[in-house]
C-alpha cells in the first residue's frame, strides 16, 4: 500500500511538473510589468504568473495558521473568562 500511495505521489509530481513545463513553453511572449512608478524589465509572461502562484502558496498557509492561532487564543480567553465567573 505504501508503494501504492509513493508511486501515485510521483506520478501526480511528474504530471503537475508536465504541466508546468507546457504553460512556461506557451507562454513565451515578453511582458514587462509596471507598478506604483516602477517598471520591471521585459520577462516571459509564465515567469510573473509563476511567481505570483509561489507567492500565494506561501502567504496562503500563514494566513491560515495566523487564524486558527487568532481562534485557538479566542477560545482559550473565552474559557478562561467563564472559569473565573464560576469561582
Amino acid at each position: 500500500m505504501r508503494n501504492l500511495k509513493r508511486a501515485l505521489a510521483v506520478l501526480f509530481v511528474l504530471l503537475l511538473a508536465a504541466v508546468v513545463l507546457f504553460f512556461v513553453l506557451e507562454n513565451q511572449q515578453a511582458v514587462a510589468l509596471n507598478l506604483l512608478g516602477w517598471s520591471a524589465p521585459a520577462v516571459p509572461v509564465a515567469v510573473p504568473v509563476i511567481a505570483a502562484l509561489v507567492v500565494g502558496l506561501a502567504v496562503g498557509p500563514l494566513l491560515g495558521a495566523y487564524g486558527v492561532m487568532r481562534s485557538k487564543r479566542k477560545i482559550r480567553a473565552t474559557t478562561r473568562q467563564a472559569v473565573l465567573a464560576e469561582g
